[in-house]
């Protein structure tokens, strides 16, 4: 097996906010099922891990603050898990790990959403575990209010200390779908007609959760999840949301500008790793990348300028920007995983364009060098990471042991 992993992000008509007005673009099919299943499809055909699906409380945006009244650029979006949901049953291999806001929801709900997901994809869930902190998606709850902010005053006290309070909430809202994940037994569901028991209730476990910001009960609604545990993610920019991924995911997001601050933020993840009590477990690091590739038609570069053109503005992301062809994608995706990047996440710029490019042309360039599978390698998302099925917290030791044999 290969050690480089690829994930592919999706988002409207891709990164680039005018790529809805692109040739081949279908911007009517946005909203349309069979929209994301091409794409799922497409990306299948990349062989890629997973892809992700975004997800917000508030309209699209050009700035933090407040919402712009843009009406040239994709407004709107389905739900994230909803799609997922929709769409995985089509799909054979690849994973799905849809983001789930983790401000203003509940951690029950979206465990047993993401447990649901796992069984209809027959274990290639996930879920990105995002924090909400814009006052203008708080305001469609009315249960909490977040002071509206500006990204400028990041390092202002009251903005960290907000900061840490949501990442802290986060952590504590993933230990909690993880426990409930765990409350039921993997044996708990008997279905003996004969005896008229369906399921063992002594292997249902109440969590009984009591943290600083949330407190749950359990258990869940739904049996424990084909993974055992589906997969967290995270996409982390600086040291807080580092300590959160972390504590608490199994994939996280970076954004590198180069192979040396990968290497630096590679390092900086580990340390938070160690100081949470996880150092012998496998965290991935995937750098995100928006990618504008090269095409029989047009470079990379000129499709990106002539969408700035489009747009009024030259495009920027919190990610580095790529343009250019598959070969100097593939020599930097070899150079940043020298320095402990261990996937990818790639924003195609322009669907389904850019995207198609990352499996046509990057793909084959990947393999060509033995950097990347030829095949599907396992049938779980967990497998194609290769982290193992992590034992029920809440089984009785005989069945731990009886696990950890087979």
């Amino acid at each position: 097996m290969t050690d480089l992993h690829l994930a592919v992000a999706l988002d409207g008509a891709g990164w680039h906010p005018a790529a809805w007005r692109e040739p081949d673009a279908r911007p009517a099919d946005v909203f349309n099922p069979g929209y994301w299943t091409d794409l799922a499809l497409e990306a299948e055909r990349s062989l890629a891990d997973f892809v992700t699906i975004e997800d917000s409380f508030g309209l699209q945006t050009t700035g933090f603050q407040g919402q712009d009244q843009r009406t040239d650029q994709v407004r709107g979006r389905l739900d994230a898990v909803l799609i997922a949901a929709r769409v995985a049953p089509r799909t054979s291999h690849i994973g799905f790990v849809p983001t789930a806001l983790v401000t203003h929801t509940e951690p029950f709900h979206v465990s047993k959403a993401i447990a649901t997901l796992d069984y209809v994809s027959t274990g290639r869930a996930g879920v990105r575990a995002q924090i909400s902190g814009r006052a203008v998606e708080s305001d469609h709850f009315g249960r909490r209010y977040i002071p509206e902010f500006d990204p400028g005053d990041i390092g202002k006290i009251e903005v960290t200390e907000l900061i840490t309070e949501l990442f802290d909430e986060a952590g504590e809202y993933v230990e909690i779908v993880r426990r409930l994940w765990d409350s039921w037994e993997d044996d708990a569901e008997i279905r003996d007609a004969a005896t008229g028991r369906f399921i063992d209730r002594d292997k249902l476990h109440y969590i009984d959760f009591h943290g600083k910001y949330l407190s749950v009960k359990g258990p869940s609604i739904v049996p424990r999840p084909p993974q055992g545990q589906p997969i967290v993610a995270a996409l982390a920019h600086s040291a807080i949301p580092y300590r959160f991924a972390a504590r608490s995911a199994d994939v996280v997001f970076v954004t590198p500008t180069d192979s040396r601050s990968a290497a630096e933020i590679v390092a900086q993840v580990g340390v938070e790793q160690a100081l949470a009590g996880r150092a012998r477990q496998r965290l991935h690091v995937f750098a995100d990348l928006v990618v504008f590739l090269d095409t029989e038609a047009e470079s990379g570069a000129d499709r990106k300028r002539r969408l700035d053109q489009l747009d009024g503005a030259t495009y920027t992301s919190d990610a580095h920007i790529f343009t250019g062809s598959a070969g100097r994608l593939a020599d930097l995706l070899a150079d940043w995983q020298r320095a402990g990047i261990t996937g990818y996440r790639l924003r195609p710029g322009a669907l389904p364009d850019d995207l198609q490019a990352i499996s046509r042309s990057l793909v084959p360039e990947l393999q060509s060098r033995g950097l990347y599978r030829t095949a599907y390698e396992a049938m779980t998302l967990r497998g194609l990471l290769g982290l193992d099925r992590p034992a029920n917290r809440y089984a009785t030791a005989p069945a731990l042991l009886e696990g950890a044999s087979a």
